[in-house]
């Protein structure tokens, strides 16, 4: 078995079926989230095994709601325009500007923060709702989800995991993609 997958089952599946995950998943009452890191090559595999995560949870009368960050990216881009106007505007403009243009989408326009938080549950019951946010590796190189998290501080109430393509460097440090540089200040816990 993988790493990822050993820790997966072993170490946070047993939180997340438990009476009352939010004490063991985070130290933070207003931060009910967790990392889970994995090599960015693992990814189709996580996905896999995140569906079983999920089959399993529910047999456990957990109710899981999963988030896909790809699809809240694809949601914020069509939100400005259409997907032969972006590919328009990297051909017009060239890939970094198109980078910024992109970031500048998810901060201010059509927030990332918000397109998450809508997606939660609206009626939470923190002891048998379960988030799971994947595909963060679409957001790369255009959003770092060290902000995400940050911004969502107050706004989760069920326990909330997402699913970190990068490196653990350090306690931690988690390094985006195993590219960007490792961002040291993640206060949620890092399984």
């Amino acid at each position: 078995m993988s790493d990822f997958k050993t820790r997966l089952r072993d170490n946070l599946e047993p939180i997340l079926v438990s009476h009352d995950p939010r004490d063991r998943i985070s130290a933070y009452h207003d931060m009910p989230y967790a990392l889970f890191h994995y090599d960015p090559a693992d990814e189709f595999e996580l996905r896999r095994e995140i569906g079983l995560l999920q089959t399993r949870l529910e047999q456990k009368s957990k109710r899981v709601i999963r988030i896909s960050l790809a699809e809240c990216l694809f949601a914020a881009l069509e939100a400005q325009s259409d997907l032969p106007g972006w590919i328009e505007a990297e051909r017009s403009s060239g890939v970094e500007d198109t980078i910024q243009t992109i970031t500048n989408v998810l901060e201010s326009y059509s927030p990332l923060v918000d397109l998450v938080a809508d997606r939660m549950p609206s009626d939470p019951e923190p002891k048998t709702d379960i988030v799971l946010i994947n595909r963060a590796g679409a957001l790369f190189p255009v959003y770092r989800t060290f902000s995400l998290l940050e911004q969502l501080k107050g706004r989760v109430i069920a326990p909330t995991v997402l699913f970190y393509p990068g490196h653990l460097d350090g306690a931690s440090g988690l390094k985006f993609m195993g590219v960007l540089d490792a961002e040291h200040n993640y206060r949620p816990k890092i399984f």
